[in-house]
């Protein structure tokens, strides 16, 4: 696979994980739908990602160029330790676990600020700027002691939707995709 393919597999995965560990705060029958809906999506991009990675010519596979490096690592270990200082926070300190999943999109979403700077992909910044609003809008519900269901929809499922979302976007917009999976 590709930098660009596993980039997308990895925020397939997380955005994945965001809804099916969310939808567990709704009700029963609405989570089933949202869990189904996500992992068929998943499905999709999975396999959307494997065919963008198709030759392109004969015996020609499209390169991309390296995203994994060190400054990636920087942005990711500052993205784990601030998710990890501010559960931390959250839980002892504060005693509001409801929180825990706004904060967490929150920092997600501001590390992809971050990876735009690293990767020059200022098409994240928008992506960075949703999922932050999400996060932030959570913790904002979490202090007015609304329903977890509320905050796990708004702080978790929407950004889950988001990073999912992003990928198609991606896939999308690549232009061996656009063959592929037309």
């Amino acid at each position: 696979m590709t930098s660009h393919q596993t980039s997308g597999l990895v925020g397939a995965v997380f955005g994945l994980v965001f809804v099916l560990v969310n939808a567990g705060n709704l009700p029963a029958a609405v989570a089933v739908v949202v869990r189904v809906l996500a992992i068929g999506s998943f499905i999709w991009l999975f396999i959307a990602l494997r065919r963008a990675g198709a030759p392109r010519a004969e015996g020609q596979v499209a390169t991309a160029p390296r995203l994994f490096g060190r400054r990636y690592l920087l942005v990711v270990a500052a993205e784990v330790a601030a998710a990890l200082a501010g559960i931390l926070v959250i839980n002892l300190v504060l005693h509001t676990p409801h929180a825990t999943v706004a904060w967490i999109s929150l920092v997600v979403g501001l590390h992809f600020f971050g990876l735009a700077a690293v990767w020059r992909a200022p098409s994240l910044r928008l992506l960075a700027a949703a999922m932050a609003a999400c996060g932030a809008a959570g913790l904002v519900l979490a202090a007015c002691a609304v329903p977890l269901a509320v905050i796990a929809t708004v702080a978790g499922i929407l950004p889950g939707v988001l990073l999912l979302g992003s990928v198609w976007w991606g896939v999308r917009s690549a232009p061996a995709a656009t063959a592929a999976i037309s």
